[in-house]
């Protein structure tokens, strides 16, 4: 047995150490590979803070490509090691690739829809939106999902392909929006003293935009009340903050005004000799 293995080794220790000599370059390459994907990734992700060049919403995508890539080249120096023939390779993987595209065509169609939403940029990361149903901020998107934070503070991964096929309203995207108040006032009071409350509401409130300038109007003429509206634009920042103080004063100012706020009611007419049973 020990000469049969010393005649092997002897016939065969050429090929042995070259075929070992080529395996450990092969393992260092994919180690240097892997080290060096990971200091890409992190080096694009870290270079936007000291730049500030690049969209937040790019770097996912950017430092994934960029750590795939890495990993292409190395794949192809392991193989020219072994002398695989690139050429038949490339057919067999052009093959490969109709097959498993067809199996993944949902996964593909993620990154192809995520390209899309970095391309036309219906959002960027810190964008507060809402898709169908879903409403929160932006926290990240990659090839395959985009990541948001609800109001709440859930986390929510979506697939690209859904986030692309719906709606998407961007409520950060135009740095203003638009707030509506409304209001019920009795059909005995003035509608005149309703908007000078209301005006002058607007003109003391020093976060509301003046352009577009705050409107006033009347927007129903409900069952119990006339229901008269203020309509103002304020900063993005400043909007709720604003939109809660203003509901808390117009009641308090329409009180103050002698206005009246009516509650739902109904008037019930009793016609004449009409007899009620016991």
């Amino acid at each position: 047995m020990k000469q049969t293995i010393n005649e092997f080794w002897l016939n065969n220790s050429e090929t042995i150490i070259a075929l070992g000599y080529k395996v450990i370059l092969a393992i260092a390459i994919l180690i240097a590979s892997a080290v060096l994907a990971k200091s890409v990734k992190k080096a694009i992700k870290n270079s936007n803070a000291t730049l500030k060049k690049v969209d937040n919403t790019l770097l996912p995508i950017l430092s994934s490509v960029a750590g795939y890539a890495v990993y292409i080249i190395g794949g192809v120096f392991i193989l020219d090691i072994f002398g695989v023939n690139t050429a038949s390779l490339i057919a067999l993987m052009g093959a490969a690739g109709l097959a498993i595209g067809l199996a993944l065509k949902d996964t593909l169609s993620n990154i192809a829809a995520g390209m899309m939403l970095l391309i036309l940029r219906p959002f960027k990361v810190g964008d507060f939106v809402e898709i169908g149903s879903m409403q929160g901020t932006v926290s990240e998107v990659n090839l395959f999902t985009s990541v948001f934070q609800t109001i709440d503070g859930l986390y929510i991964a979506s697939p690209n392909g859904i986030v692309w096929g719906n709606n998407i309203k961007n409520f950060t995207r135009n740095g203003k929006r638009r707030m509506d108040i409304v209001v019920g006032i009795s059909y005995a009071d003035s509608i005149d003293d309703g908007f000078a409350v209301l005006k002058d509401i607007a003109a003391n409130e020093s976060r509301l935009l003046s352009e577009p300038a705050a409107q006033v109007m009347v927007t129903a003429m409900a069952e119990s009340s006339v229901n008269i509206q203020l309509r103002a634009w304020a900063k993005n920042e400043d909007y709720w903050q604003t939109y809660w103080d203003l509901n808390k004063r117009v009641k308090e100012s329409i009180e103050r005004a002698g206005l009246t706020i009516p509650f739902p009611q109904r008037t019930l007419h009793i016609p004449e000799g009409v007899v009620t049973k016991k």
